[in-house]
């Protein structure tokens, strides 16, 4: 099989890390691959923070929640929507920046984020570094933004904690792909027990993991999106010039 196919299917989630610091070179390259990434209208509408700094990494686990890893990890990736670019160029050609009045612009956003981060996450994966994504930098916007200076129409998409691997997690078990893959349309039927058949599956790799208080994929998920989890995020894009209106 392709190493490229094997290292994607092989990944998993790393929180803990060597001392080993990553070279320049190496997170030069991450830079590299994570800009080539395909991006809606060549509008290069993202921007990447590379955090090496200690005391800004743990400032950063505080506001992700306490995720201790961030400030672990030797350096920390954030993947910004930045808008900031086009207001620019916006002025330089003297025509409106009306994009930020829907709420395409953030869409638009985060998908290009998301496409640079998977750029970015594989190819530190192939050079044996390991890697977590961190949703949580969401948490806190508004002091993620003061934190790291940036300007209006710009917001904190997502993070990625990259270093060397201490140990290596066991590789989670997705769904069936009876609740996955569809076939021209939407197959709704047999999803409520392909479900129920891959929580039994997830409650028992929970217990092998030790972390059994999660129960099962059902539970988990429930647990968290029965809340608005990160009420913030609304607002702090208002502010930073998203208006989300149309």
């Amino acid at each position: 099989m392709n190493k490229v196919i094997e290292t994607m299917k092989n990944h998993r989630s790393i929180r803990n890390y060597t001392n080993e610091d990553v070279s320049e070179e190496i997170i030069n390259e991450l830079v590299n691959v994570a800009q080539a990434a395909p991006n809606s209208i060549n509008g290069q509408q993202t921007s990447l923070l590379v955090i090496k700094d200690k005391v800004t990494k743990e400032k950063l686990a505080e506001l992700t929640g306490g995720q201790t890893w961030v400030a672990a990890a030797p350096v920390f990736f954030i993947f910004i929507a930045d808008f900031y670019k086009i207001k620019v160029a916006s002025e330089i050609t003297k025509l409106p920046m009306n994009i930020t009045e829907s709420v395409e612009s953030i869409m638009v956003a985060s998908v290009d984020a998301g496409l640079s981060a998977q750029n970015l996450m594989t190819a530190a994966e192939s050079l044996g570094l390991g890697i977590v994504p961190i949703g949580g930098i969401r948490k806190n916007p508004d002091d993620v933004i003061k934190l790291l200076g940036l300007p209006k129409y710009t917001f904190p998409i997502l993070g990625v904690a990259v270093g060397y691997p201490s140990d290596n997690s066991k590789l989670k078990p997705r769904m069936p792909k009876a609740a996955y893959r569809h076939n021209e349309k939407y197959n709704k039927e047999n999803i409520r027990e392909t479900i129920i058949e891959y929580d039994k599956e997830m409650a028992d790799y929970l217990k092998a993991i030790g972390r059994t208080q999660e129960v099962n994929w059902s539970s988990q998920t429930m647990n968290i999106y029965q809340y608005n989890y990160y009420p913030k995020v609304y607002p702090v894009l208002k502010d930073q010039g998203f208006k989300n209106c149309k």
